[in-house]
This record gives C-alpha cells, sequence and structure tokens, in this order.
C-alpha cells in the first residue's frame, strides 16, 4: 500500500483553504465566540526558525480543536514589524528597513501558511505601516491628554553598540538583551508614560485573571509594593528638605548618617568646595555602572561625603550625607537614612567609613552590642519616648507623630517605575509632538496623524553626536508650531515597540476600520480569550498591555478591564542547551524537514516532543517515529471495514475522552501518545469499522490539519473535516470491563489486584488470598471476618 504523498496533499489543501475562504470569520456572530490569539512576531530576521514554529503551530492546533468543539474561533496573525533588531538588520544587509521588513513579513507569512495555520489574513495587522502607527500616535495623544505621558530628564541606560535607551526589563546582568554590549547611564530628555499612576490597580486585579501563577507572581515583584513612612529631613544650611521613604520608621533613632544617589538633583548644589573634585569623580564612576552592579549585595560598598548635613526631625542629630552608587536615583526618592544597626548594607558601609552605630531595635529590649546587624523586628531600644515599645507600635507612633508636625507619616511606595518609551532610532513610530521656543510640548493635531517616516534618510550604527537618526533629517525635523504657527521642531526620537504591542489586540477585529483605532461600537470580540506566548514578556508587554487597556477604559474607550482573560505561556526550543537566536547564530529552520517529512510530520515532532509549557532541547532524531505514525494512519483509513467490536469501541472512546482532556490543556504530547496506542492497536488488524476510522480521523485533524483533511476526503464527505463537530465520549463504551480491588489485612493496605466487573465474591476471595503478599500476611492467622466493599476493596480481619 502506498505511503502518505504529503507533498501533494499539503500544497492541495493549502490552495484550497484559500480558495474556499475556509479560515475566514464572521465577526458578526458573536455566538461562542473565542478570540484565540497568538502573540506576533518579528519580521527582524529572513524567516522564522524551529522556536517559532513550536510557538505558531502546536497554539494552532488548540484553535483548531476549538473549532470543532463548535466555537466561533478568531485566530489572527500579524507582525511586530517596527524595532531595533529590524533596523540592525537593514543596516547589517544595506536595504531600507521598509524593503527588508516587508520581505520578511511575505517570507514569513508564506511558512505560516505552509505551516497550515488556520489564519484570517483579512484582518492581518503589520505595525510599520502607517496605517498602524498612525493609530499608536493617536494613542501617544491620548495619554498626553490624559496626563499620562510626559517628558523629563533622567538617567537612562545607554546602549553604546545599539545606540540607544533601553528600557530597565531590556537590560540582563548589566548587559544590552540585543547585542550583550555594556550598558552604561547617560542623562536625556525622555518621554514616559505614567504606569505608576495604576500600580495599585495593577497589583489587586492580577487575582482576577486565569494567568501562570509564576507569571502573577513576577508581576507582583516587578510592581514592588512597600507600605512604609515617609520623613523629610532638612539640609542644615540650607532652606530645603529632603524626603525618604522607610520601612522601618521604628529604626529612626539609628539614623547615624545619610545618602544621595550620586545622580540625585541636589548633590551638586549641596557639595562644599573641597569635596566638589571627589564628588564630581565619584559621579563618573558611577555613571558607568549599571543597576544590577550598583545594588548586588556581594559588591564592597563604596562612597563619597559631601559635606553637608541634615538633621533628624525627631531628636535633632546632625547626619553627614555621603553620596553612594548602591542608592538609586529612580527607586523612591533616591535618597535614604541610613541605620547601621539595622541594615546590612548600611552596617558594612559604617565600618568601612568609620560611621556611628546605633543599637536601637534589638529581640528582647536588651542591649545586645554594635558588632552585629539586627534587622528584625523586636523592642525598641535608645529612642526617646519610643524605647520600650514593639517594632510595629513605635512605627505607628512614629507616623503619628511625624503626619502631626507635617513632615511626613505612612506612606506606601511601589518598586515599578515609569514606563520609558523614547528611543533614539529611526525604524519606530515617531513621537507626534512638536516642540515650540514659545509653546514647549506641543501635539500634532489628530486630523495630522500619521507623522510618516521619511523614507529618504541614511542609516549607520552611529551618528558621531549620540541623537536620533531623525534629527539629521532637516525636512523631517522643520515644521511650525500646531499653537502659534510659529518654526518648530518636531521630536526626533520614536516609540518603544512595546507601545506598537500594548494595544494591537485591539486592532485585530478592525483592522480595516479607518475611522479609528477600533470600532468603539462593535467591541463584543474582546478582550481576547485565550492568549499564548512567551514568559519572557511578564514584566514587559503583558504589564504595558493592561496599563494601556486600563488607561483606555478611564478615557471611556473600553468598558473592561484585562486584556487577555486566559494566558498560556509556550516553552522555549533550545540548541545545545543555549535559547536559539539569530545573534547567537543557533537557530534551526524548519523548512528542511517540512520539505523531507512535511508541516504535519513536524509540527506533531515539535508537539511530541514534552509538555508544551516546558519546550526542551532540539534534537531530530525522533521526527522518523512521528513520520511512521501518520503513515500508519494512512494505512488504516484504508483498511477494508469490518463490524466493530466492544473491545474496540471501548479502546476508541477512551482514546476520545484522553485526547480532548488533553487538547482542553494543551497537553498535546499526551494527545499524541494516547492516538498512538489507539493507532497501534488498530495496526494489528487487518479490517477496521467505519466508525473508528472516522473517528480517528476527527480525533487527528487539530494535531494533523492536511493529513486529516485528505483523509476526510477520501472517506467520502464533502466539507471540511472542521466543520465537523468533535467525537462524544460515550461512558458505557468507554469504561473498562476491570477494576482495581485493594486488598486489606485488618484495615492495613497490603496489596492491589485487577479483575473482571462481573466477578463473584468467592472468585474474589479466592485471588485475594492468593495474593502473594497477602498470602504473607495471612499465614499462620484465624480470618475473623471477610469484608468486602463492592467495587473498591477486600479486607480480612484476622488474629
Amino acid at each position: 500500500m502506498s505511503s502518505y504523498p504529503f507533498k501533494k496533499i499539503e500544497a492541495k489543501w493549502q490552495k484550497l483553504w484559500d480558495e474556499r475562504g475556509d479560515h475566514l470569520v464572521n465577526m458578526d456572530v458573536i455566538e461562542n465566540k473565542y478570540y484565540c490569539l497568538n502573540m506576533f512576531g518579528y519580521p527582524s530576521g529572513s524567516q522564522f526558525h524551529i522556536g517559532h514554529w513550536y510557538q505558531y503551530g502546536p497554539a494552532d492546533s488548540y484553535a483548531r480543536f476549538l473549532k470543532m468543539k463548535g466555537y466561533n474561533v478568531f485566530q489572527p496573525q500579524g507582525f511586530d514589524a517596527f524595532g531595533l533588531p529590524a533596523e540592525n538588520y537593514a543596516i547589517k544587509h544595506g536595504v531600507h528597513p521598509a524593503v527588508s521588513t516587508a520581505r520578511n513579513i511575505e517570507n514569513m507569512r508564506q511558512q505560516l501558511k505552509r505551516m497550515g495555520g488556520m489564519y484570517d489574513w483579512t484582518h492581518e495587522v503589520n505595525t510599520s505601516s502607517p496605517e498602524y502607527y498612525k493609530w499608536t500616535q493617536w494613542l501617544f495623544l491620548q495619554l498626553f491628554e490624559m496626563g499620562l505621558a510626559y517628558q523629563r530628564e533622567a538617567p537612562v541606560n545607554w546602549c553604546p553598540s545599539c545606540v540607544t535607551v533601553l528600557a530597565n526589563e531590556q537590560v540582563t546582568d548589566g548587559l544590552c538583551e540585543r547585542c550583550d554590549s555594556q550598558v552604561t547611564k547617560k542623562f536625556l530628555k525622555q518621554w514616559f508614560f505614567r504606569i505608576t499612576a495604576y500600580a495599585e490597580e495593577l497589583l489587586t486585579c492580577l487575582e482576577q485573571l486565569q494567568w501562570p501563577e509564576k507569571t502573577k507572581h513576577m508581576q507582583r515583584n516587578w510592581i514592588g509594593k512597600s507600605t512604609g513612612s515617609s520623613i523629610k529631613f532638612r539640609l542644615k544650611d540650607f532652606d530645603e528638605d529632603i524626603e525618604v521613604f522607610t520601612t522601618r520608621a521604628d529604626t529612626l533613632y539609628g539614623a547615624t548618617y545619610f545618602v544621595l544617589a550620586p545622580e540625585h538633583n541636589l548633590v551638586k548644589k549641596i557639595t562644599k568646595p573641597d569635596r566638589l573634585k571627589a564628588v564630581t569623580d565619584y559621579i563618573e564612576a558611577t555613571n558607568k555602572k549599571t543597576e544590577i552592579e550598583r545594588t548586588s549585595v556581594e559588591r564592597e560598598k563604596t562612597g563619597v561625603f559631601t559635606g553637608a548635613f541634615v538633621i533628624n526631625p525627631l531628636n535633632g542629630r546632625e547626619l553627614p550625607v555621603w553620596i553612594a552608587d548602591y542608592v538609586i536615583a529612580s527607586y523612591g526618592t533616591g535618597a535614604i537614612m541610613a541605620v547601621p544597626s539595622g541594615d546590612e548594607r548600611d552596617f558594612e558601609f559604617a565600618k568601612k567609613f568609620g560611621l556611628d552605630i546605633i543599637e536601637v531595635v534589638t529581640p528582647d529590649g536588651s542591649e545586645q552590642g554594635t558588632d552585629v546587624c539586627f534587622t528584625e523586628y523586636g523592642v525598641v531600644i535608645n529612642s526617646g519616648e519610643y524605647s520600650g515599645m514593639s517594632s510595629q507600635a513605635a512605627q505607628e507612633a512614629i507616623n503619628r507623630k511625624l503626619s502631626h508636625m507635617g513632615i511626613g507619616g505612612r506612606k506606601v511606595q511601589y518598586k515599578l517605575h515609569d514606563w520609558l518609551i523614547s528611543r533614539q532610532r529611526y525604524w519606530g513610530a515617531p513621537i507626534p509632538i512638536v516642540h515650540c521656543e514659545k509653546c514647549g510640548a506641543v501635539s500634532v493635531p489628530k486630523d495630522q496623524l500619521p507623522v510618516r517616516l521619511p523614507d529618504d534618510i541614511e542609516l549607520k550604527r552611529t551618528y558621531g553626536d549620540d541623537i536620533s537618526p531623525l534629527a539629521h533629517h532637516d525636512e523631517f525635523m522643520q515644521t511650525s508650531c500646531p499653537s502659534c504657527g510659529a518654526p518648530a521642531l518636531r521630536d526626533a526620537d520614536t516609540m518603544d515597540t512595546f507601545v506598537c504591542s500594548s494595544w494591537y489586540y485591539l486592532r485585530y477585529p478592525h483592522a480595516k476600520y479607518a475611522e479609528f483605532a477600533f470600532d468603539t461600537e462593535h467591541m463584543d470580540w474582546l478582550p481576547v480569550d485565550q492568549y499564548i506566548g512567551g514568559v519572557e514578556h511578564a514584566t514587559m508587554h503583558l504589564l504595558y498591555a493592561r496599563f494601556i487597556t486600563k488607561a483606555l477604559r478611564d478615557a471611556g474607550l473600553l468598558k473592561f478591564d484585562e486584556p487577555f482573560i486566559r494566558l498560556f505561556h509556550q516553552g522555549t526550543i533550545t540548541k545545545d542547551g543555549a535559547k536559539m537566536s539569530k545573534s547567537r547564530g543557533n537557530t534551526v529552520s524548519p523548512d528542511d524537514f517540512i520539505e523531507k517529512y512535511g508541516s504535519d510530520t513536524f509540527r506533531n515532532y515539535l508537539m511530541f516532543m514534552g509538555p508544551y509549557d516546558e519546550g526542551g532541547d532540539w534534537n531530530d532524531k525522533g521526527i522518523t517515529g512521528i513520520h511512521r505514525f501518520l503513515n500508519k494512519i494512512w494505512r488504516i483509513c484504508q483498511f477494508g471495514e469490518s463490524q466493530a467490536t466492544k473491545s474496540d469501541l471501548r479502546i476508541l472512546h477512551q482514546t476520545i475522552k484522553s485526547v480532548t482532556g488533553d487538547l482542553e490543556n494543551m497537553k498535546f504530547n499526551t494527545a499524541i501518545s494516547r492516538l498512538m496506542e489507539l493507532v497501534n492497536h488498530l495496526n494489528l488488524k487487518e479490517t477496521v469499522d467505519s466508525i473508528t476510522k472516522r473517528t480517528l480521523i476527527l480525533l487527528l485533524a487539530p494535531l494533523a490539519p492536511h493529513i486529516a483533511e485528505e483523509l476526510w476526503q477520501m472517506a467520502g464527505n464533502q466539507r471540511s473535516v472542521f466543520r465537523e463537530n468533535w467525537p462524544q465520549y460515550n461512558p458505557e463504551l468507554g469504561e473498562s470491563e476491570k477494576m482495581k480491588i485493594a486488598l486489606q489485612v485488618n484495615g492495613k493496605l497490603r496489596g492491589e489486584i485487577e479483575v473482571e466487573k462481573n466477578i463473584s465474591k468467592p472468585e474474589l476471595t479466592a485471588m485475594a488470598k492468593q495474593h502473594r503478599n497477602m498470602a504473607e500476611h495471612l499465614k499462620g492467622k484465624e480470618i475473623l471476618r471477610e469484608v468486602i466493599v463492592p467495587g473498591r476493596l477486600v479486607n480480612f480481619v484476622v488474629r
């Protein structure tokens, strides 16, 4: 019998699906709607590698399964086309990014079609098209009007190789995540989105999400809620206060020095002339370090005295003001009160520089000495009227005192920083702001959007002065102020690509809608029912999309709070233990395997490698086994027909039950394994009944769509197999004829046997006594009573 002609069949069905519009979704039908979205890909390279296939193939099988379960499934696809990787690719290959991106998108679109993806391409989005980034710019202006977009000078992560600013999330162990270059600090005027305004809601709303607990935990830590106290310290000889945040107000009397971040805006103002050179040198050295390096607990502490002092508001003690790189300007107020007896970092610093250590909290209220640091709660000592109180009571009392004095009190603080969205690169959505000497930062009128990227620009790695490529394009930069009409300059930066992806899920259902970013009158498809993508986006894209959703809700444009109801993270496919990436040069192209074995085989092999949420290391040794599995199904479906036996039906319905449960939970590897068991059982026969053949094809369809369509048509069916209903499990047919019985002696488990369901009590008792372990425990004993619980256990009461 002939083997499975996969090339001919896959080409045939990809063409037919396209011609018949099988994947088009009727967006007017809301009943049983299911918006199933996979994170879109980056067309920064010329084609997808195996890691991309692993993301999209199994997810498509899940969507196909849902369609057969009766859902009206909307599974769109698009391209996250802006960004530094695409720009660097264009520079490397000497082509304009618009040209290389369009070419790469076409290649990837064809790869996704060759995969057999059930995508409705009429809803495709491309973030680099003016039709899309017009609305990304509108989003910026919407946030600007709401007071959620602002500009300020700030120390930023600077990659000298990529020549751009990086968000904190894009720096890994002090290195740029894109090029592995050492990241430094630089002061630039940047645009930020005020995500911190939603910190509490972003935290509390996590509870309602059907997301992996690991991801919710990561977001909780990233938001980093702390409850503590705000305290203002007066600068000696200055009419100015410096505020600090502390979670340990009970240790206030133990503060012996004060630390500012080297980049704090007051440092130069308060530094004494004789300390200025040392302070300036230290600041320059700090700018070369990353936050990761600066906050490492293993680093030796460094710092410089400024010559200034602050006054402790409760005891009047003068505290010397130092700068030290372990204090970060962007966290809290950029200043700390240092309590060496209660904080390990402060203790190390004080020991190194010979600063005072005052014991203020001990386990039992007795002095323990200053040779060790006690960081726990305890009993307060050496703290005036608060001595003898518990730490908690002292905190409450001190907060009341600070509040009464008008210099502080209880406060909640978050580790979350505002979202820095400025990028000094070309290939991104231009920031729709005009800078006027008279009017300041002025919004581009919305009817003038999009602010288009100029096509005639020379791209290179650096421009000599560390400014954006667009700043060198006079025609783009020169404009007039929308407010007063005077000559003005456009903003030269582009937006972080995470802005593009923060709202793209809203665009898909309305991809061709020209009047607005989305049709506010037809939002029934939203939010997304199931979102699938990598865990690496937990504290970036996923958090940003949640923030943008809440901001648009508050603008009266959305009626829901969260973008993604359910979330699933696929695992990572590695090569020789390392994550596949173009920068590492360890990617594996799927094209050769598809050419040799076919798309269905390749898809099933990826799904069979292991649990979908774990991934694994790439090894192609087992792919021939999957190919044989599909060929067996091809042959079985062409066997002669016979009457179904009770045994066949039992195995068939047990398979239906297992495969259904596995696919509902995206356990593709075990679903395939159960199908293999059924196939191996059927392969021993010479004939197979039509019901079993039909069910086998239906169960296979989401996992191997091309061969299933062909077999379905060969069986005499006219319409697509994906318009059929998913097989239903019949417990009466699927129930096993055997059952497991627990064996006990005096109530203690001694074994287990499998028996026929219709076994008689005498037969069951005899089998129980013959069980080897039971026989050992019954030897020499008198059986007083035999207890039989039908279908569950046999217990012998002995003495």
